[in-house]
Parts: structure tokens; sequence; C-alpha cells
């Protein structure tokens, strides 16, 4: 009887671990807010996962050098979207951090026949701050508004700008991408019309005084049924510096 109930006890007592060590391991985990909304892949195939941590399934992969936005961190995670638009984990071990979050410092309505539509003034770096006054400034001087910063315009052109670094090419079709249209169309960029104006140069005032001797650039730049734009400017070791403007007109 005793042996019996020795028994009973040891088994209840191994239940009761089993459950506390479940408990601990599956425990909620709170999650932080990191600096920096887009991440590049470095593992050759990354594992997209439902949860933090590997016991969750696999929800997609991503392959090296894709870019992912990265909304928060969770323990050693980071909660991400891909571009096919799904939602998981992945390990931070395999992220590279892009650029600081872009931050909406003022919004404001305007009524329209075709709805209320949000205007957006982004931050910009000290770089994509004078480009956009440098751009301005010869719309205006031309007689046309200024363009005004769209945020996830201004993401996918820095975005585009880190490509034409990290994957050492010059040209607006992206082997990432594609065309500047379809990477617009791949990030729900909505538009009416668009264009882009692409550039390596050692400084800002040299690429837009290359663009504006460039007909083709210098139409976007004047293009007046543009009046939003999105700037990125990023270290180049062959350049300087490479310069995306995109434009858009809603």
């Amino acid at each position: 009887m005793k042996k019996k109930a020795l028994t009973i006890f040891l088994v209840s007592s191994v239940m009761m671990m089993t459950l506390l060590s479940f408990g601990v391991s599956y425990a909620m985990q709170h999650y932080y807010k990191t600096d920096f909304s887009t991440g590049l892949v470095t593992a050759s195939t990354l594992n997209v996962r439902s949860g933090p941590g590997t016991w969750f399934s696999i929800v997609t992969t991503v392959k090296k050098n894709e870019y992912i936005r990265v909304f928060a961190g969770i323990g050693d995670w980071y909660v991400v979207q891909t571009n096919d638009d799904h939602v998981g984990t992945v390990s931070q071990k395999y992220v590279k951090p892009i650029y600081p979050n872009v931050s909406n410092n003022e919004k404001t309505n305007t009524g329209g026949d075709s709805g209320t539509t949000n205007t957006v003034n982004a931050s910009l770096s000290a770089d994509e701050k004078e480009v956009f006054d440098l751009i301005n400034q010869q719309r205006i001087n031309n007689g046309l508004t200024a363009v005004k910063v769209d945020a996830e315009l201004q993401r996918v052109a820095r975005i585009k700008a880190h490509d034409l670094v990290d994957n050492n090419y010059f040209a607006h079709e992206s082997p990432t991408y594609g065309t500047p249209f379809q990477m617009m169309t791949s990030f729900k960029i909505s538009y009416k019309t668009a264009g882009e104006n692409i550039a390596g140069n050692s400084s800002n005032s040299g690429a837009v005084n290359a663009w504006m001797n460039s007909s083709g650039h210098k139409a976007n730049i004047l293009n007046s049924s543009f009046n939003y734009t999105g700037i990125g400017v990023v270290s180049s070791p062959k350049y300087g510096k490479v310069y995306v403007q995109m434009f858009i007109g809603k």
C-alpha cells in the first residue's frame, strides 16, 4: 500500500514539474519598441515564425538581402512584415537594422472631392532635408507649388537607396523590386502619376544640379502633377553618396 502511494506521489510530482516547466516556457513576453523600422536579412534563408521561438510554426521564409518591416521586439525576436504581407517573428541574429524610424511630426486633413487626405511631414536626415529644400526651390522658381513628404514613399525611397548600394548596381530597375512603379505597388503606395530620379554624387547640391541639367530628371522635378515625394540618401563607396527621389501625384 505504501509502495502504491509512493508511486502515485512520484507520478503527481512529475506531472506538476511538467506543468510548471510548460508554464515558464510559454509565459507571455512583453514587446518593446525598436529604434528602426526596416531591417536587412543577413541569413541565406530566414524563417518567419508565428511566434517568438523556434517551436512556433513557420509562416514563410525570406532570402538574404531582402528588406522587412520591423514593428517591435519580443525577447531576442523581431515582429516583422514581409514584402508579400506575411506577419510573424524572426530571430534578431539575422536582421541588420537599416535606418531609424520615420516619425510623423505633423498631420493635417484637407477635404476634397475624393475624400480626406492626410498630409504627413516625415523626419528627414540632414542630407535628405537639404535635397528636399533644393528641389522645392527649383519648383518655386519655376512657378510650381512645393512637394510634400509622404512618409511611406520616404521609406520606400530609402530602401531603394540602400538597395542600390547593397546590391552594387545603378539603375531604375532593381534586381530585388523591379521597376520603381512595381516597387511602389508592392509597398502599397497609391498614386495617379509617379516618377523616380537617381544620382551618385559627392554633394547634395551636385546631385540636384546634375538632375536639373538632365532633361528627363528635370522634367520629373518640374512636373506639376507630382505633389508628394520621398528622398533617400545613403553613403556609397563608389560615388560618395547615392540619391533616390521618388515622386507621386495623388
